[in-house]
């Protein structure tokens, strides 16, 4: 993303005022955002988006956000392109350290071997100077929870290839090995 763009859902938090109390925070996004994270998203609606956050300090100088975004968004069926709606509640959890700290390079057990658990924490996003955008985390989680193939309830693809008989009568690949038997 180019820096000097405004980022769809906007919402900076001042590294500075962030203290080992977690702050709770409340991400609604407001009409232009919701038509903007639409576009960004290539749905056809955002029609809500909240975000119910707890943003705290981490370790020495990082910063630790978790809660729970909650979004209603339209997009277009893949088979009819008629609208359909969906619902998307996701937790959120995101760490952010300082651009240049050793804690973005590694998220190292005791032991300082590095680990990446596939289902444990991603590795910290940097922030440069004394703010971070947790309206941008917050999209982000939403984008990734967003069916990529929407189908309307009861529409299934089939509906749409033709098929002959000829076709349901290819022979099982597999057909061959049932009469094959193991030394």
């Amino acid at each position: 993303m180019n820096h000097d763009e405004k980022p769809a859902l906007s919402y900076p938090v001042k590294v500075g005022h962030i203290s080992a109390n977690a702050v709770a925070v409340r991400i609604t996004a407001n009409d232009a955002e919701r038509r903007a994270l639409a576009q960004l998203w290539d749905v056809l609606d955002v029609l809500s988006l909240e975000a119910d956050l707890q943003i705290s300090r981490w370790k020495k100088d990082g910063v630790k956000v978790r809660g729970r975004v909650q979004a209603k968004i339209v997009q277009a069926c893949v088979v009819t392109l008629d609208p359909v709606d969906a619902e998307i509640d996701e937790p959120v959890e995101a760490i952010f350290v300082p651009e240049g700290s050793r804690l973005a390079r590694i998220a190292a057990n005791d032991s300082g071997e590095m680990i990446l658990d596939p289902e444990g924490p991603d590795l910290p996003d940097t922030f440069s100077g004394d703010t971070i955008d947790i309206g941008v985390t917050v999209a982000e989680h939403v984008a990734l929870a967003i069916d990529p193939y929407p189908r309307k309830r009861g529409v299934s693809f089939g509906e749409r290839i033709e098929s002959t008989a000829k076709d349901d009568a290819r022979p099982n690949p597999f057909a061959v090995l049932k009469d094959w038997k193991k030394d």
